[in-house]
């Protein structure tokens, strides 16, 4: 009999169903890949089997863990299920985490919880643990804070509370989608040997089919509610006959379609020089840690009708560079020119005329917009920065231009920010960023969040509108599939330095730093779709 058995699962919400007639199963020792668009209810259905539903939800049929009924447990029973049985990581480490207890703390109080053992031995099985997953004491003390680590260690604390007590089942909900290749490689290494060594069971549920093709033994895909397919990996990818499956490989290597002949311009429509910035070094006991130079001496120009990309693993200064440039954080050094001239401008109106010729789109756009304000009131927000801002109807017309643009619908203008899907969400950012005409777009990690077939479609659209509005793009990803498939040339940056630059595809072809290589190395399989499509 299988490790975890899952038989005619139904989960409805109120009157609506969100899990239809669900059967699988998962062994011990093996990894199973959960794979499907947003909303295609494969959280949910991590949920279901965590015994961590809403409260609204109702749910027939039967989920086996060994001898375990968990579709029959009272919560009661779950408290003492997970942790003990079943572990879960979340996608999010620093939510998942208390932020006022130490690592060593939070380990421990699952093995506290689940078993009568004294303080001094739930201590000593927390370090082992943190051992065990990367986080030896020597470097990492059992007194850090969260706070104290980058992601991915993070992520390793997570995933040190959810096997401490040794569980039969993981579920790891999309463990990876926010961390950088080499750091993605590191925790995928890391459930891998968490299942060969322990015989855990893992359930990676995940919308990047890289991920799968590359860790997992069997996939199971989803859509609406339903399984569409499951089987082995290699099965299902290379012989597969849902067309709903094939759609999504096709969109996991999508490039979007670019004109070929771009004429750039000659005069940088943005340009850093030199650009320096640092942080205070942290307080001692006597004075000051030296200073850390988050971005150290770095000069890049982007020309009009240009996509550049920047990419980096987490602390290498991107994020910092960005916020400089955008004029959020001060340089302490060097200086940055949109159109030649000084940004920030010391002038109101420079600055203003200035911030008109240059916007920025964010990975998580919910949390930029105000949930009481409708789209129409979003989009018009930047019309204070033109020199004659449009009123009534030419800022109707305007504004259902600008959604037409993007894919949307005047009618959406009346609407709220929840009443949209994530990637809608996403085209109504776009949209505001392009309401004022900017010459360059900054994208802070747009599309990372996103499943593959609604990153296919924002990809496409934003190379139509490049190729249309003349506008040019600086891409700040950790995701270089996306940097490969839309951008002309990258740049690659490491300790708050630019190692290495040059056209797109000659540095992914052949790269020269050994940074570069080892960022490369550690993607997983970006054509691996295209063989089986």
């Amino acid at each position: 009999m299988s490790l975890l058995n899952i038989n005619r699962l139904n989960v409805s919400i109120g009157d609506v169903p969100v899990l239809r007639s669900l059967t699988m199963e998962l062994d011990a020792g093996e990894i199973l890949g959960l794979a499907g668009e947003s909303g295609s209810g494969k959280t949910m259905t991590a949920l279901a089997i965590a015994g961590l539903l809403p409260a609204r939800a109702k749910m027939s049929g039967d989920i086996l863990l060994d001898d375990l009924r968990l579709s029959a447990a009272s919560e009661r029973e779950f408290c003492n299920i997970r942790g003990r049985d079943i572990g879960v990581v979340f996608q999010e480490p620093m939510t998942a985490l208390n932020p006022v207890m130490t690592i060593g703390h939070q380990v421990a109080e699952t093995v506290r919880i689940h078993r009568n053992v004294s303080r001094r031995e739930a201590r000593q099985l927390a370090r082992e643990t943190l051992e065990k997953v990367g986080l030896p004491v020597a470097r990492f003390p059992l007194d850090r804070y969260p706070h104290n680590l980058s992601g991915g260690q993070r992520q390793r604390v997570a995933i040190a509370i959810a096997i401490a007590l040794k569980p039969k089942l993981l579920i790891a909900d999309e463990p990876t989608t926010a961390l950088d290749v080499t750091t993605q490689a590191e925790i995928l290494d890391l459930f891998r040997q968490l299942v060969r060594d322990d015989g855990i069971g893992l359930m990676l549920v995940t919308h990047d089919l890289a991920v799968i093709a590359q860790t997992a033994d069997r996939v199971v895909i989803m859509k609406e509610g339903e399984i569409v397919d499951q089987g082995g990996v290699l099965q299902v990818f290379q012989a597969t006959q849902q067309a709903y499956v094939k759609t999504l490989l096709k969109n996991a290597v999508h490039v979007p379609l670019r004109h070929a002949a771009r004429e750039t311009g000659t005069v940088p429509v943005l340009e850093t020089r030199h650009v320096v910035r640092e942080y205070p070094g942290v307080r001692k006991l006597f004075g000051r840690r030296a200073p850390l130079r988050a971005v150290d001496d770095v000069s890049l120009k982007i020309f009009a009708n240009e996509n550049v990309g920047l990419v980096g693993e987490s602390g290498c200064g991107k994020s910092t560079l960005l916020r400089t440039i955008l004029g959020l954080d001060q340089a302490q050094a060097g200086e940055v020119l949109v159109f030649g001239r000084a940004f920030p401008a010391d002038d109101r109106e420079d600055m203003r005329q200035l911030r008109q010729r240059i916007q920025v789109v964010f990975q998580d756009p919910f949390g930029t917009f105000d949930p009481r304000w409708r789209v129409e009131q979003l989009i018009a927000e930047n019309f204070h920065l033109y020199d004659s801002p449009p009123t009534g109807a030419q800022a109707r017309r305007r504004i259902d231009e600008i959604l037409d643009q993007v894919g949307m619908k005047s009618t959406d203008a009346k609407q709220y920010p929840h009443e949209f899907s994530g990637g809608q969400r996403q085209r109504i950012a776009i949209a505001r960023a392009l309401i004022t005409e900017p010459a360059i777009i900054a994208l802070d990690e747009a599309v990372s969040a996103l499943d593959v077939s609604i990153r296919a479609q924002i990809l496409d659209l934003l190379a139509g509108l490049s190729d249309r509005l003349g506008v040019s793009y600086l891409f700040v990803t950790h995701d270089l599939s996306v940097v490969r498939s839309i951008t002309d040339r990258v740049l690659v940056m490491k300790r708050g330095r630019i190692v290495e630059q040059g056209r797109t595809e000659d540095v992914f072809s052949n790269p020269q730093h050994p940074y570069t290589i080892g960022l490369l190395a550690a993607v997983p399989d970006l054509d691996f779709a295209r063989k089986f499509a």
